[in-house]
């Protein structure tokens, strides 16, 4: 400022008021001219303006990276930038408040937070819970305490925390349809996160996720950890399953068999938690890469759900699954929907296989499919109802085991006409006791009179032997039949329960009274046929009494059907020389009676 002189030590006097406001003007105009257009200091090219990194979101200084020292800072200067530590400086991003974004197409309506860019809301539109609506797959209770789905698993409890509870920058925020794409991106510390959902029109999503601490990768999977919104009773937690094909061998095992935490090395072709109904598969892109975590949690839920009291509570297994890629971004198919066998087969492992085995019937599987396929079509070709379908079944399997029940009738002739020559042969050794070795050779004889006549005990047995089969098969069916759950009937207003009012249960019990009822004896002792016309129909009432109701449904139609079968040939030529011979040797021993009485 040493150019510009005091305008009083110039020439003259004093100056006029115009003067000093002219000069006054001249001094602010040359000032301000002085800081436009003074010279600045140089500066580094390293710190050129347009390569500072500019904060969003945030505008203090980013934190040391975690686990890391801190450079030794610099006193910035005028017009100078800070030091970097070898590279960029970290770019913060992260969200300011929670935020939801609601993607939907026919089939769900998924409803993600920022908060861990994790779900909080899954509903399939197509089913519903026990209130009516729409069914929510979220487990709330579960998830509050292990963790929302697709939320991140990390080793490090820390890390876990950090990772989930972070608000992280959604690319979309309110209601977006699908199919689209949506991000969640966070960034902060050193940890850099991006979750990328891509959703299609089925119920399958596409999921990417990388995870990385100062630019290394770190191991974080993506997880649904806390089992499903179906579930409320203390059975169905006890009948969810961990479903996985690892290494080429797919597997359904039980809560009590999974290990909570135990980590499995790909290939991993599929995996994830399911009950009775409803599936979370994983399906990684990289089998061979891919790293599988089961996890398996205790859960304190209601003795009684329905009326909950305070300090009843029971322990459940909630199952869940957590898969990541070993050493790099995740990519990975999610389905999350109900276990429907014709869907399922349609939805490809990166391997070729694909998701039909998650139904898993067992060793029963041989009679199970077939008679589901055979349901399906029943329903979808007309009948349009699955307990008519179920009836159409039964009737459609009474008849083909009718031949059998033909050879049953046979062989109980035989054994009716044979029945004296027996009776002849144990007089014979009835003075020895039981436990005497000579009884083996009045089995001997009796097991040779037999055979000699063409009496075979597995024909007579053969009905029975097949009937069991079959009714196994259709429970197994049955209750794994996601098209039974809240399918209706005349008064049943849900299939895969048990009837309410229990008329089913007590119609099984009334029809097989009347079968065996029906039924000639044959060689069989008319008492223990009264037992057993009395004894089979309550032990097989009690075991319907809590079966599902589409059970009962077919083994009532089944007793309905024989005993209309039973009439029928009791009035054939063979049904009634049975029933003679029964007659005469009732008649016989009630003679004996008589004369033992006197």
């Amino acid at each position: 400022m040493g150019e510009i002189q005091n305008p009083n030590q110039q020439g003259g006097g004093g100056m006029d008021s115009r003067s000093l406001f002219g000069f006054f003007i001249a001094f602010v105009v040359m000032m301000v001219a002085f800081e436009l257009f003074a010279p600045k200091k140089p500066q580094a090219p390293a710190e050129h303006p347009q390569q500072k990194t500019q904060a969003t979101g945030s505008t203090a200084p980013a934190a040391a990276p975690m686990g890391s020292a801190a450079p030794a800072a610099t006193p910035p200067g005028p017009g100078h930038a800070p030091a970097k530590a070898g590279a960029t400086a970290e770019k913060t991003i992260e969200g300011s408040g929670p935020e939801q974004t609601v993607v939907e197409n026919e089939l769900y309506r998924i409803t993600f937070s920022n908060r861990g860019g994790a779900v909080t809301s899954w509903v399939l539109k197509k089913y519903t819970g026990e209130d009516g609506k729409p069914l929510d797959l979220v487990n709330h209770a579960a998830a509050e305490e292990f963790g929302q789905p697709l939320s991140l698993y990390a080793y490090d409890a820390g890390l876990r925390e950090r990772l989930n509870s972070a608000l992280y920058v959604p690319s979309a925020t309110g209601t977006m349809e699908a199919p689209g794409t949506l991000s969640f991106t966070y960034s902060a510390g050193g940890l850099a996160v991006r979750k990328a959902y891509t959703f299609e029109s089925g119920y399958t999503i596409r999921a990417e996720v990388s995870v990385t601490q100062n630019g290394a990768p770190v191991t974080a999977l993506l997880a649904w950890p806390s089992g499903f919104g179906d579930q409320s009773t203390a059975p169905e937690y006890l009948n969810s399953t961990f479903d996985d094909s690892v290494n080429g061998k797919t597997d359904e095992v039980a809560p009590k068999k999974t290990v909570g935490g135990a980590t499995l090395q790909g290939p991993v072709d599929y995996a994830g938690p399911a009950d009775l109904y409803f599936a979370a598969i994983f399906i990684p892109q990289s089998p061979g890469d891919t790293s599988l975590v089961t996890l398996n949690n205790e859960l304190g839920i209601p003795k009684n759900p329905k009326h909950p009291v305070a300090g009843e509570t029971v322990k459940v297994p909630v199952l869940g699954a957590a898969v990541g890629a070993n050493g790099g971004p995740l990519q990975t198919a999610i389905f999350v929907g109900p276990k429907v066998t014709k869907l399922l087969a349609t939805i490809r492992t990166a391997n070729g296989g694909n998701l039909a085995d998650v139904v898993n019937y067992g060793w029963w599987t041989w009679i199970a499919k077939p008679m589901l396929l055979v349901l399906r079509f029943f329903v979808d070709h007309g009948v349009n109802n699955w307990g008519w379908a179920i009836l159409i079944l039964t009737f459609i399997l009474n008849i083909a085991m009718l031949p059998t029940r033909f050879m049953m009738m046979k062989t109980s002739l035989k054994m009716q006409r044979l029945q004296p020559q027996m009776d002849a042969i144990k007089a014979k050794y009835a003075k020895y006791k039981t436990t005497d070795p000579r009884r083996q050779e009045m089995n001997k004889e009796i097991f040779d009179l037999q055979r000699a006549n063409g009496v075979s005990m597995v024909g007579g047995c053969l009905p029975m032997l097949l009937q069991y089969p079959l009714l196994i098969g259709f429970y197994e069916m049955l209750e794994k039949a996601i098209e039974l759950r809240h399918a209706h009937w005349l008064w049943l207003h849900d299939l895969s329960v048990p009837d309410p009012t229990r008329i089913l249960p007590i119609f099984v019990i009334v029809s097989m009274f009347l079968s065996q009822l029906y039924m000639p004896s044959g060689a069989v002792d008319p008492r223990q046929q009264r037992m057993m016309a009395f004894m089979m129909p309550v032990f097989f009432g009690f075991i319907m009494w809590n079966l599902g109701s589409g059970v009962c449904l077919y083994w009532a139609g089944s007793n309905l059907i024989g005993v209309g079968q039973q009439l029928a040939i009791n009035r054939t030529s063979m049904g009634q020389e049975m029933r003679a011979i029964a007659a005469k040797r009732a008649a016989k021993k009630a003679g004996k009676t008589i004369n033992a009485r006197r």
